[in-house]
């Protein structure tokens, strides 16, 4: 006979999935003493480079009762964001998670429905949504939570889905039943996103030196691309898939159906030329509900201008 527990987390991950999430588990929250000693260590290396957001509120990465006092439950989703179709190879390169509209917004939409879901169905509860604004780390609470296992490129893989997923959570008072954490890790001997990696970024033992990260030098970077840089990319503006495109568990990737990722209007018809002439208003204009808008026009004419060797 099916648990009241079980039972509720059976609602929570029926409506996930109807509102559009791709897979949906529950751990119990609780403190995440493993990752400790983990943190402190790539904190201490640097490896986080201009991202001292990373060093604050340390405690409350590793307890979610500091996030909301009294937390029983994490639920953790993924949705994916795989489009049908890249850019075209000769225009600069955009990380397709950033096609279409900024997925905080979406997300957290989509969140706040679940919340008013669990509210009207299961009962009023204290708890709060997190879409990768907040100090939590999101791929610890989905291996705990039985989605996924990370991958040597420090993202998560699920089986025969791959990783082009957005993670968020709901961090909840509430009791529910928990599933199994994912205990084994399917990459086995492959190292084909460590030898891909243009930059050496991807250290062993499942450790970013984000300092060398294309991603991080486009978007979280205010700083100039270090010359050492030059011509170790492909044309990446904003952002870099290229240890997820040499993943073998991404020839299962299928394209999304979320109608607010699909590439703004324009995105896909622009040229090199058209983003070397773009302007400010330009940009603010097409790209105002876009994740782009995190490097700001500046960030993007810095890396064109790397790339073309102008700087």
């Amino acid at each position: 006979m099916q648990s009241r527990l079980q039972l509720y987390s059976q609602m929570i991950k029926t409506e996930a999935l109807r509102l559009g999430f791709s897979s949906v588990g529950i751990a119990k929250a609780e403190v995440l003493t493993e990752e400790r000693s983990h943190m402190s260590q790539w904190l201490s290396n640097g490896f986080h480079g201009e991202m001292s957001y990373m060093e604050n509120h340390f405690d409350k990465r590793l307890d979610p009762t500091l996030l909301v006092p009294g937390a029983q439950s994490v639920i953790v989703l993924s949705h994916n964001y795989f489009p049908e179709s890249k850019l075209p190879e000769d225009a600069y390169a955009i990380a397709r998670y950033a096609y279409g509209e900024d997925y905080h917004t979406v997300l957290k939409d989509k969140m706040q429905e679940l919340v008013q879901f669990i509210e009207t169905h299961i009962g009023a509860f204290k708890g709060r949504i997190f879409t990768d604004s907040a100090p939590v780390l999101e791929r610890a609470w989905a291996i705990k939570a039985g989605l996924g296992w990370q991958g040597k490129n420090t993202l998560l893989i699920q089986k025969g889905k791959g990783s082009y997923f957005f993670l968020a959570e709901i961090i909840l008072d509430l009791d529910l039943a928990y599933d199994v954490p994912f205990t084994t890790d399917h990459c086995g001997t492959c190292t084909r996103c460590i030898d891909a990696c243009p930059t050496q970024a991807i250290l062993p033992d499942k450790i970013l030196d984000a300092r060398k990260c294309i991603s991080y030098l486009t978007i979280e970077s205010k700083s100039e691309i270090p010359e050492t840089f030059q011509n170790q990319w492909q044309d990446w503006i904003f952002g870099c898939d290229i240890c997820q495109e040499v993943c073998p568990w991404n020839h299962f990737a299928l394209p999304h159906n979320e109608p607010k990722f699909q590439p703004v209007s324009g995105l896909m018809d622009l040229s090199r030329r058209n983003w070397e002439d773009i302007t400010a208003e330009l940009f603010e204009k097409r790209f105002e509900n876009s994740p782009l808008k995190r490097t700001k026009w500046e960030g993007i004419k810095r890396n064109v201008s790397f790339i073309k060797g102008t700087t």
